[in-house]
């Protein structure tokens, strides 16, 4: 019996699920503890690619409102893993750095993340490319 392409695509949609699960699950133990969530990760993250990145430049890399920002932002900066300051260049612009503290979480929760990616290429050299290819044509899809 041949599959269809819906079956494919079915099928599809089960791996990303599944690999996403496993793709999230090591960092979500480590945020766990700290009352912390993928949210607060991919903050840290964006902010420790970025040291002196805006809030509306974070805003824009998240594609989230102000509203959905708030809480997890001013939970990181309670904690001290973030720290806001004014724009030299604008007063009236906060820019976000990661603490030392944020720096090493930031290290911990993605290198996690690089180490998996680099297994599963190691695995499959033959599919890094197109699995490039593939997440960055779904990260500019809107």
């Amino acid at each position: 019996m041949t599959k269809t392409n819906t079956d494919l695509l079915s099928a599809d949609l089960e791996r990303f699920f599944y690999g996403y699960r496993t793709f999230t699950s090591l960092p979500d133990e480590m945020l766990s503890p700290l009352q912390l969530a993928r949210v607060h990760h991919r903050i840290l993250y964006f902010v420790g690619r970025e040291a002196g990145l805006s809030v509306n430049g974070l805003l824009a890399k998240l594609g989230t409102s102000k509203q959905a920002l708030n809480k997890p932002l001013r939970e990181l900066q309670e904690k001290e893993l973030i720290i806001a300051s004014m724009a030299t260049y604008d007063k009236r612009v906060k820019c976000l750095a990661l603490t030392p503290s944020g720096m090493d979480l930031e290290e911990k929760l993605s290198n996690s993340q690089r180490d998996l990616l680099s297994r599963a290429f190691a695995k499959s050299p033959e599919s890094e490319v197109g699995w490039r290819n593939i997440m960055s044509i779904l990260a500019t899809e809107s």
